[in-house]
């Protein structure tokens, strides 16, 4: 059991977050779902999902290859945390979309998630699917147009989330 990271990255962004995310709560173990998939996720109790948005509020393609995947496995015991990256410049109808398309899905399926963010008020987006009753449902980031707030941001979420993750 224990807690882990499940990523997926095109860029290089949301790996990079990962390995941060996994070295403030001390070195957890990673997981690229694009090489690994979803099938050791069962094997802990405690989740950190990474999801980038792709295109205009899409999973990105390697979460979307393993989507089918995740809806089998069991979250009912599980708690978990999730982190986005997106783009608020470009996309910004649709900022972070994929934190929401899994918050959703595993609101519905009675994961315990945690490590909302109350804090929005420093983001310049439109819309997303991320936020619910006013708040970010994780750690938003923006490597695009805020990259310098990168860094405080995980360390305060990651502060907020270790009781409950760890």
């Amino acid at each position: 059991m224990g807690t882990a990271i499940f990523y997926a990255s095109s860029t290089g962004n949301t790996q990079m977050i990962a390995k941060e995310i996994s070295k403030q709560l001390g070195d957890i173990p990673l997981f690229d779902v694009a090489d690994e998939g979803v099938s050791q996720l069962d094997k802990y109790n405690k989740v950190i999902l990474g999801l980038p948005t792709w295109g205009d509020g899409e999973l990105q393609d390697d979460w979307d290859d393993v989507w089918n995947e995740l809806k089998d496995i069991d979250f009912s015991n599980k708690t978990v945390a999730l982190f986005g990256l997106g783009d608020q410049e470009d996309y910004g109808y649709n900022f972070v979309d994929a934190l929401g398309i899994a918050y959703e899905e595993l609101e519905n399926r009675a994961a315990c998630i945690v490590g909302k963010s109350i804090v929005t008020d420093d983001y310049f987006y439109e819309e997303s699917r991320g936020v619910v009753d006013g708040s970010f449902v994780g750690l938003a980031l923006d490597e695009d147009n805020q990259e310098s707030l990168t860094e405080k941001r995980i360390l305060d979420w990651c502060e907020v989330i270790k009781k409950e993750i760890l």
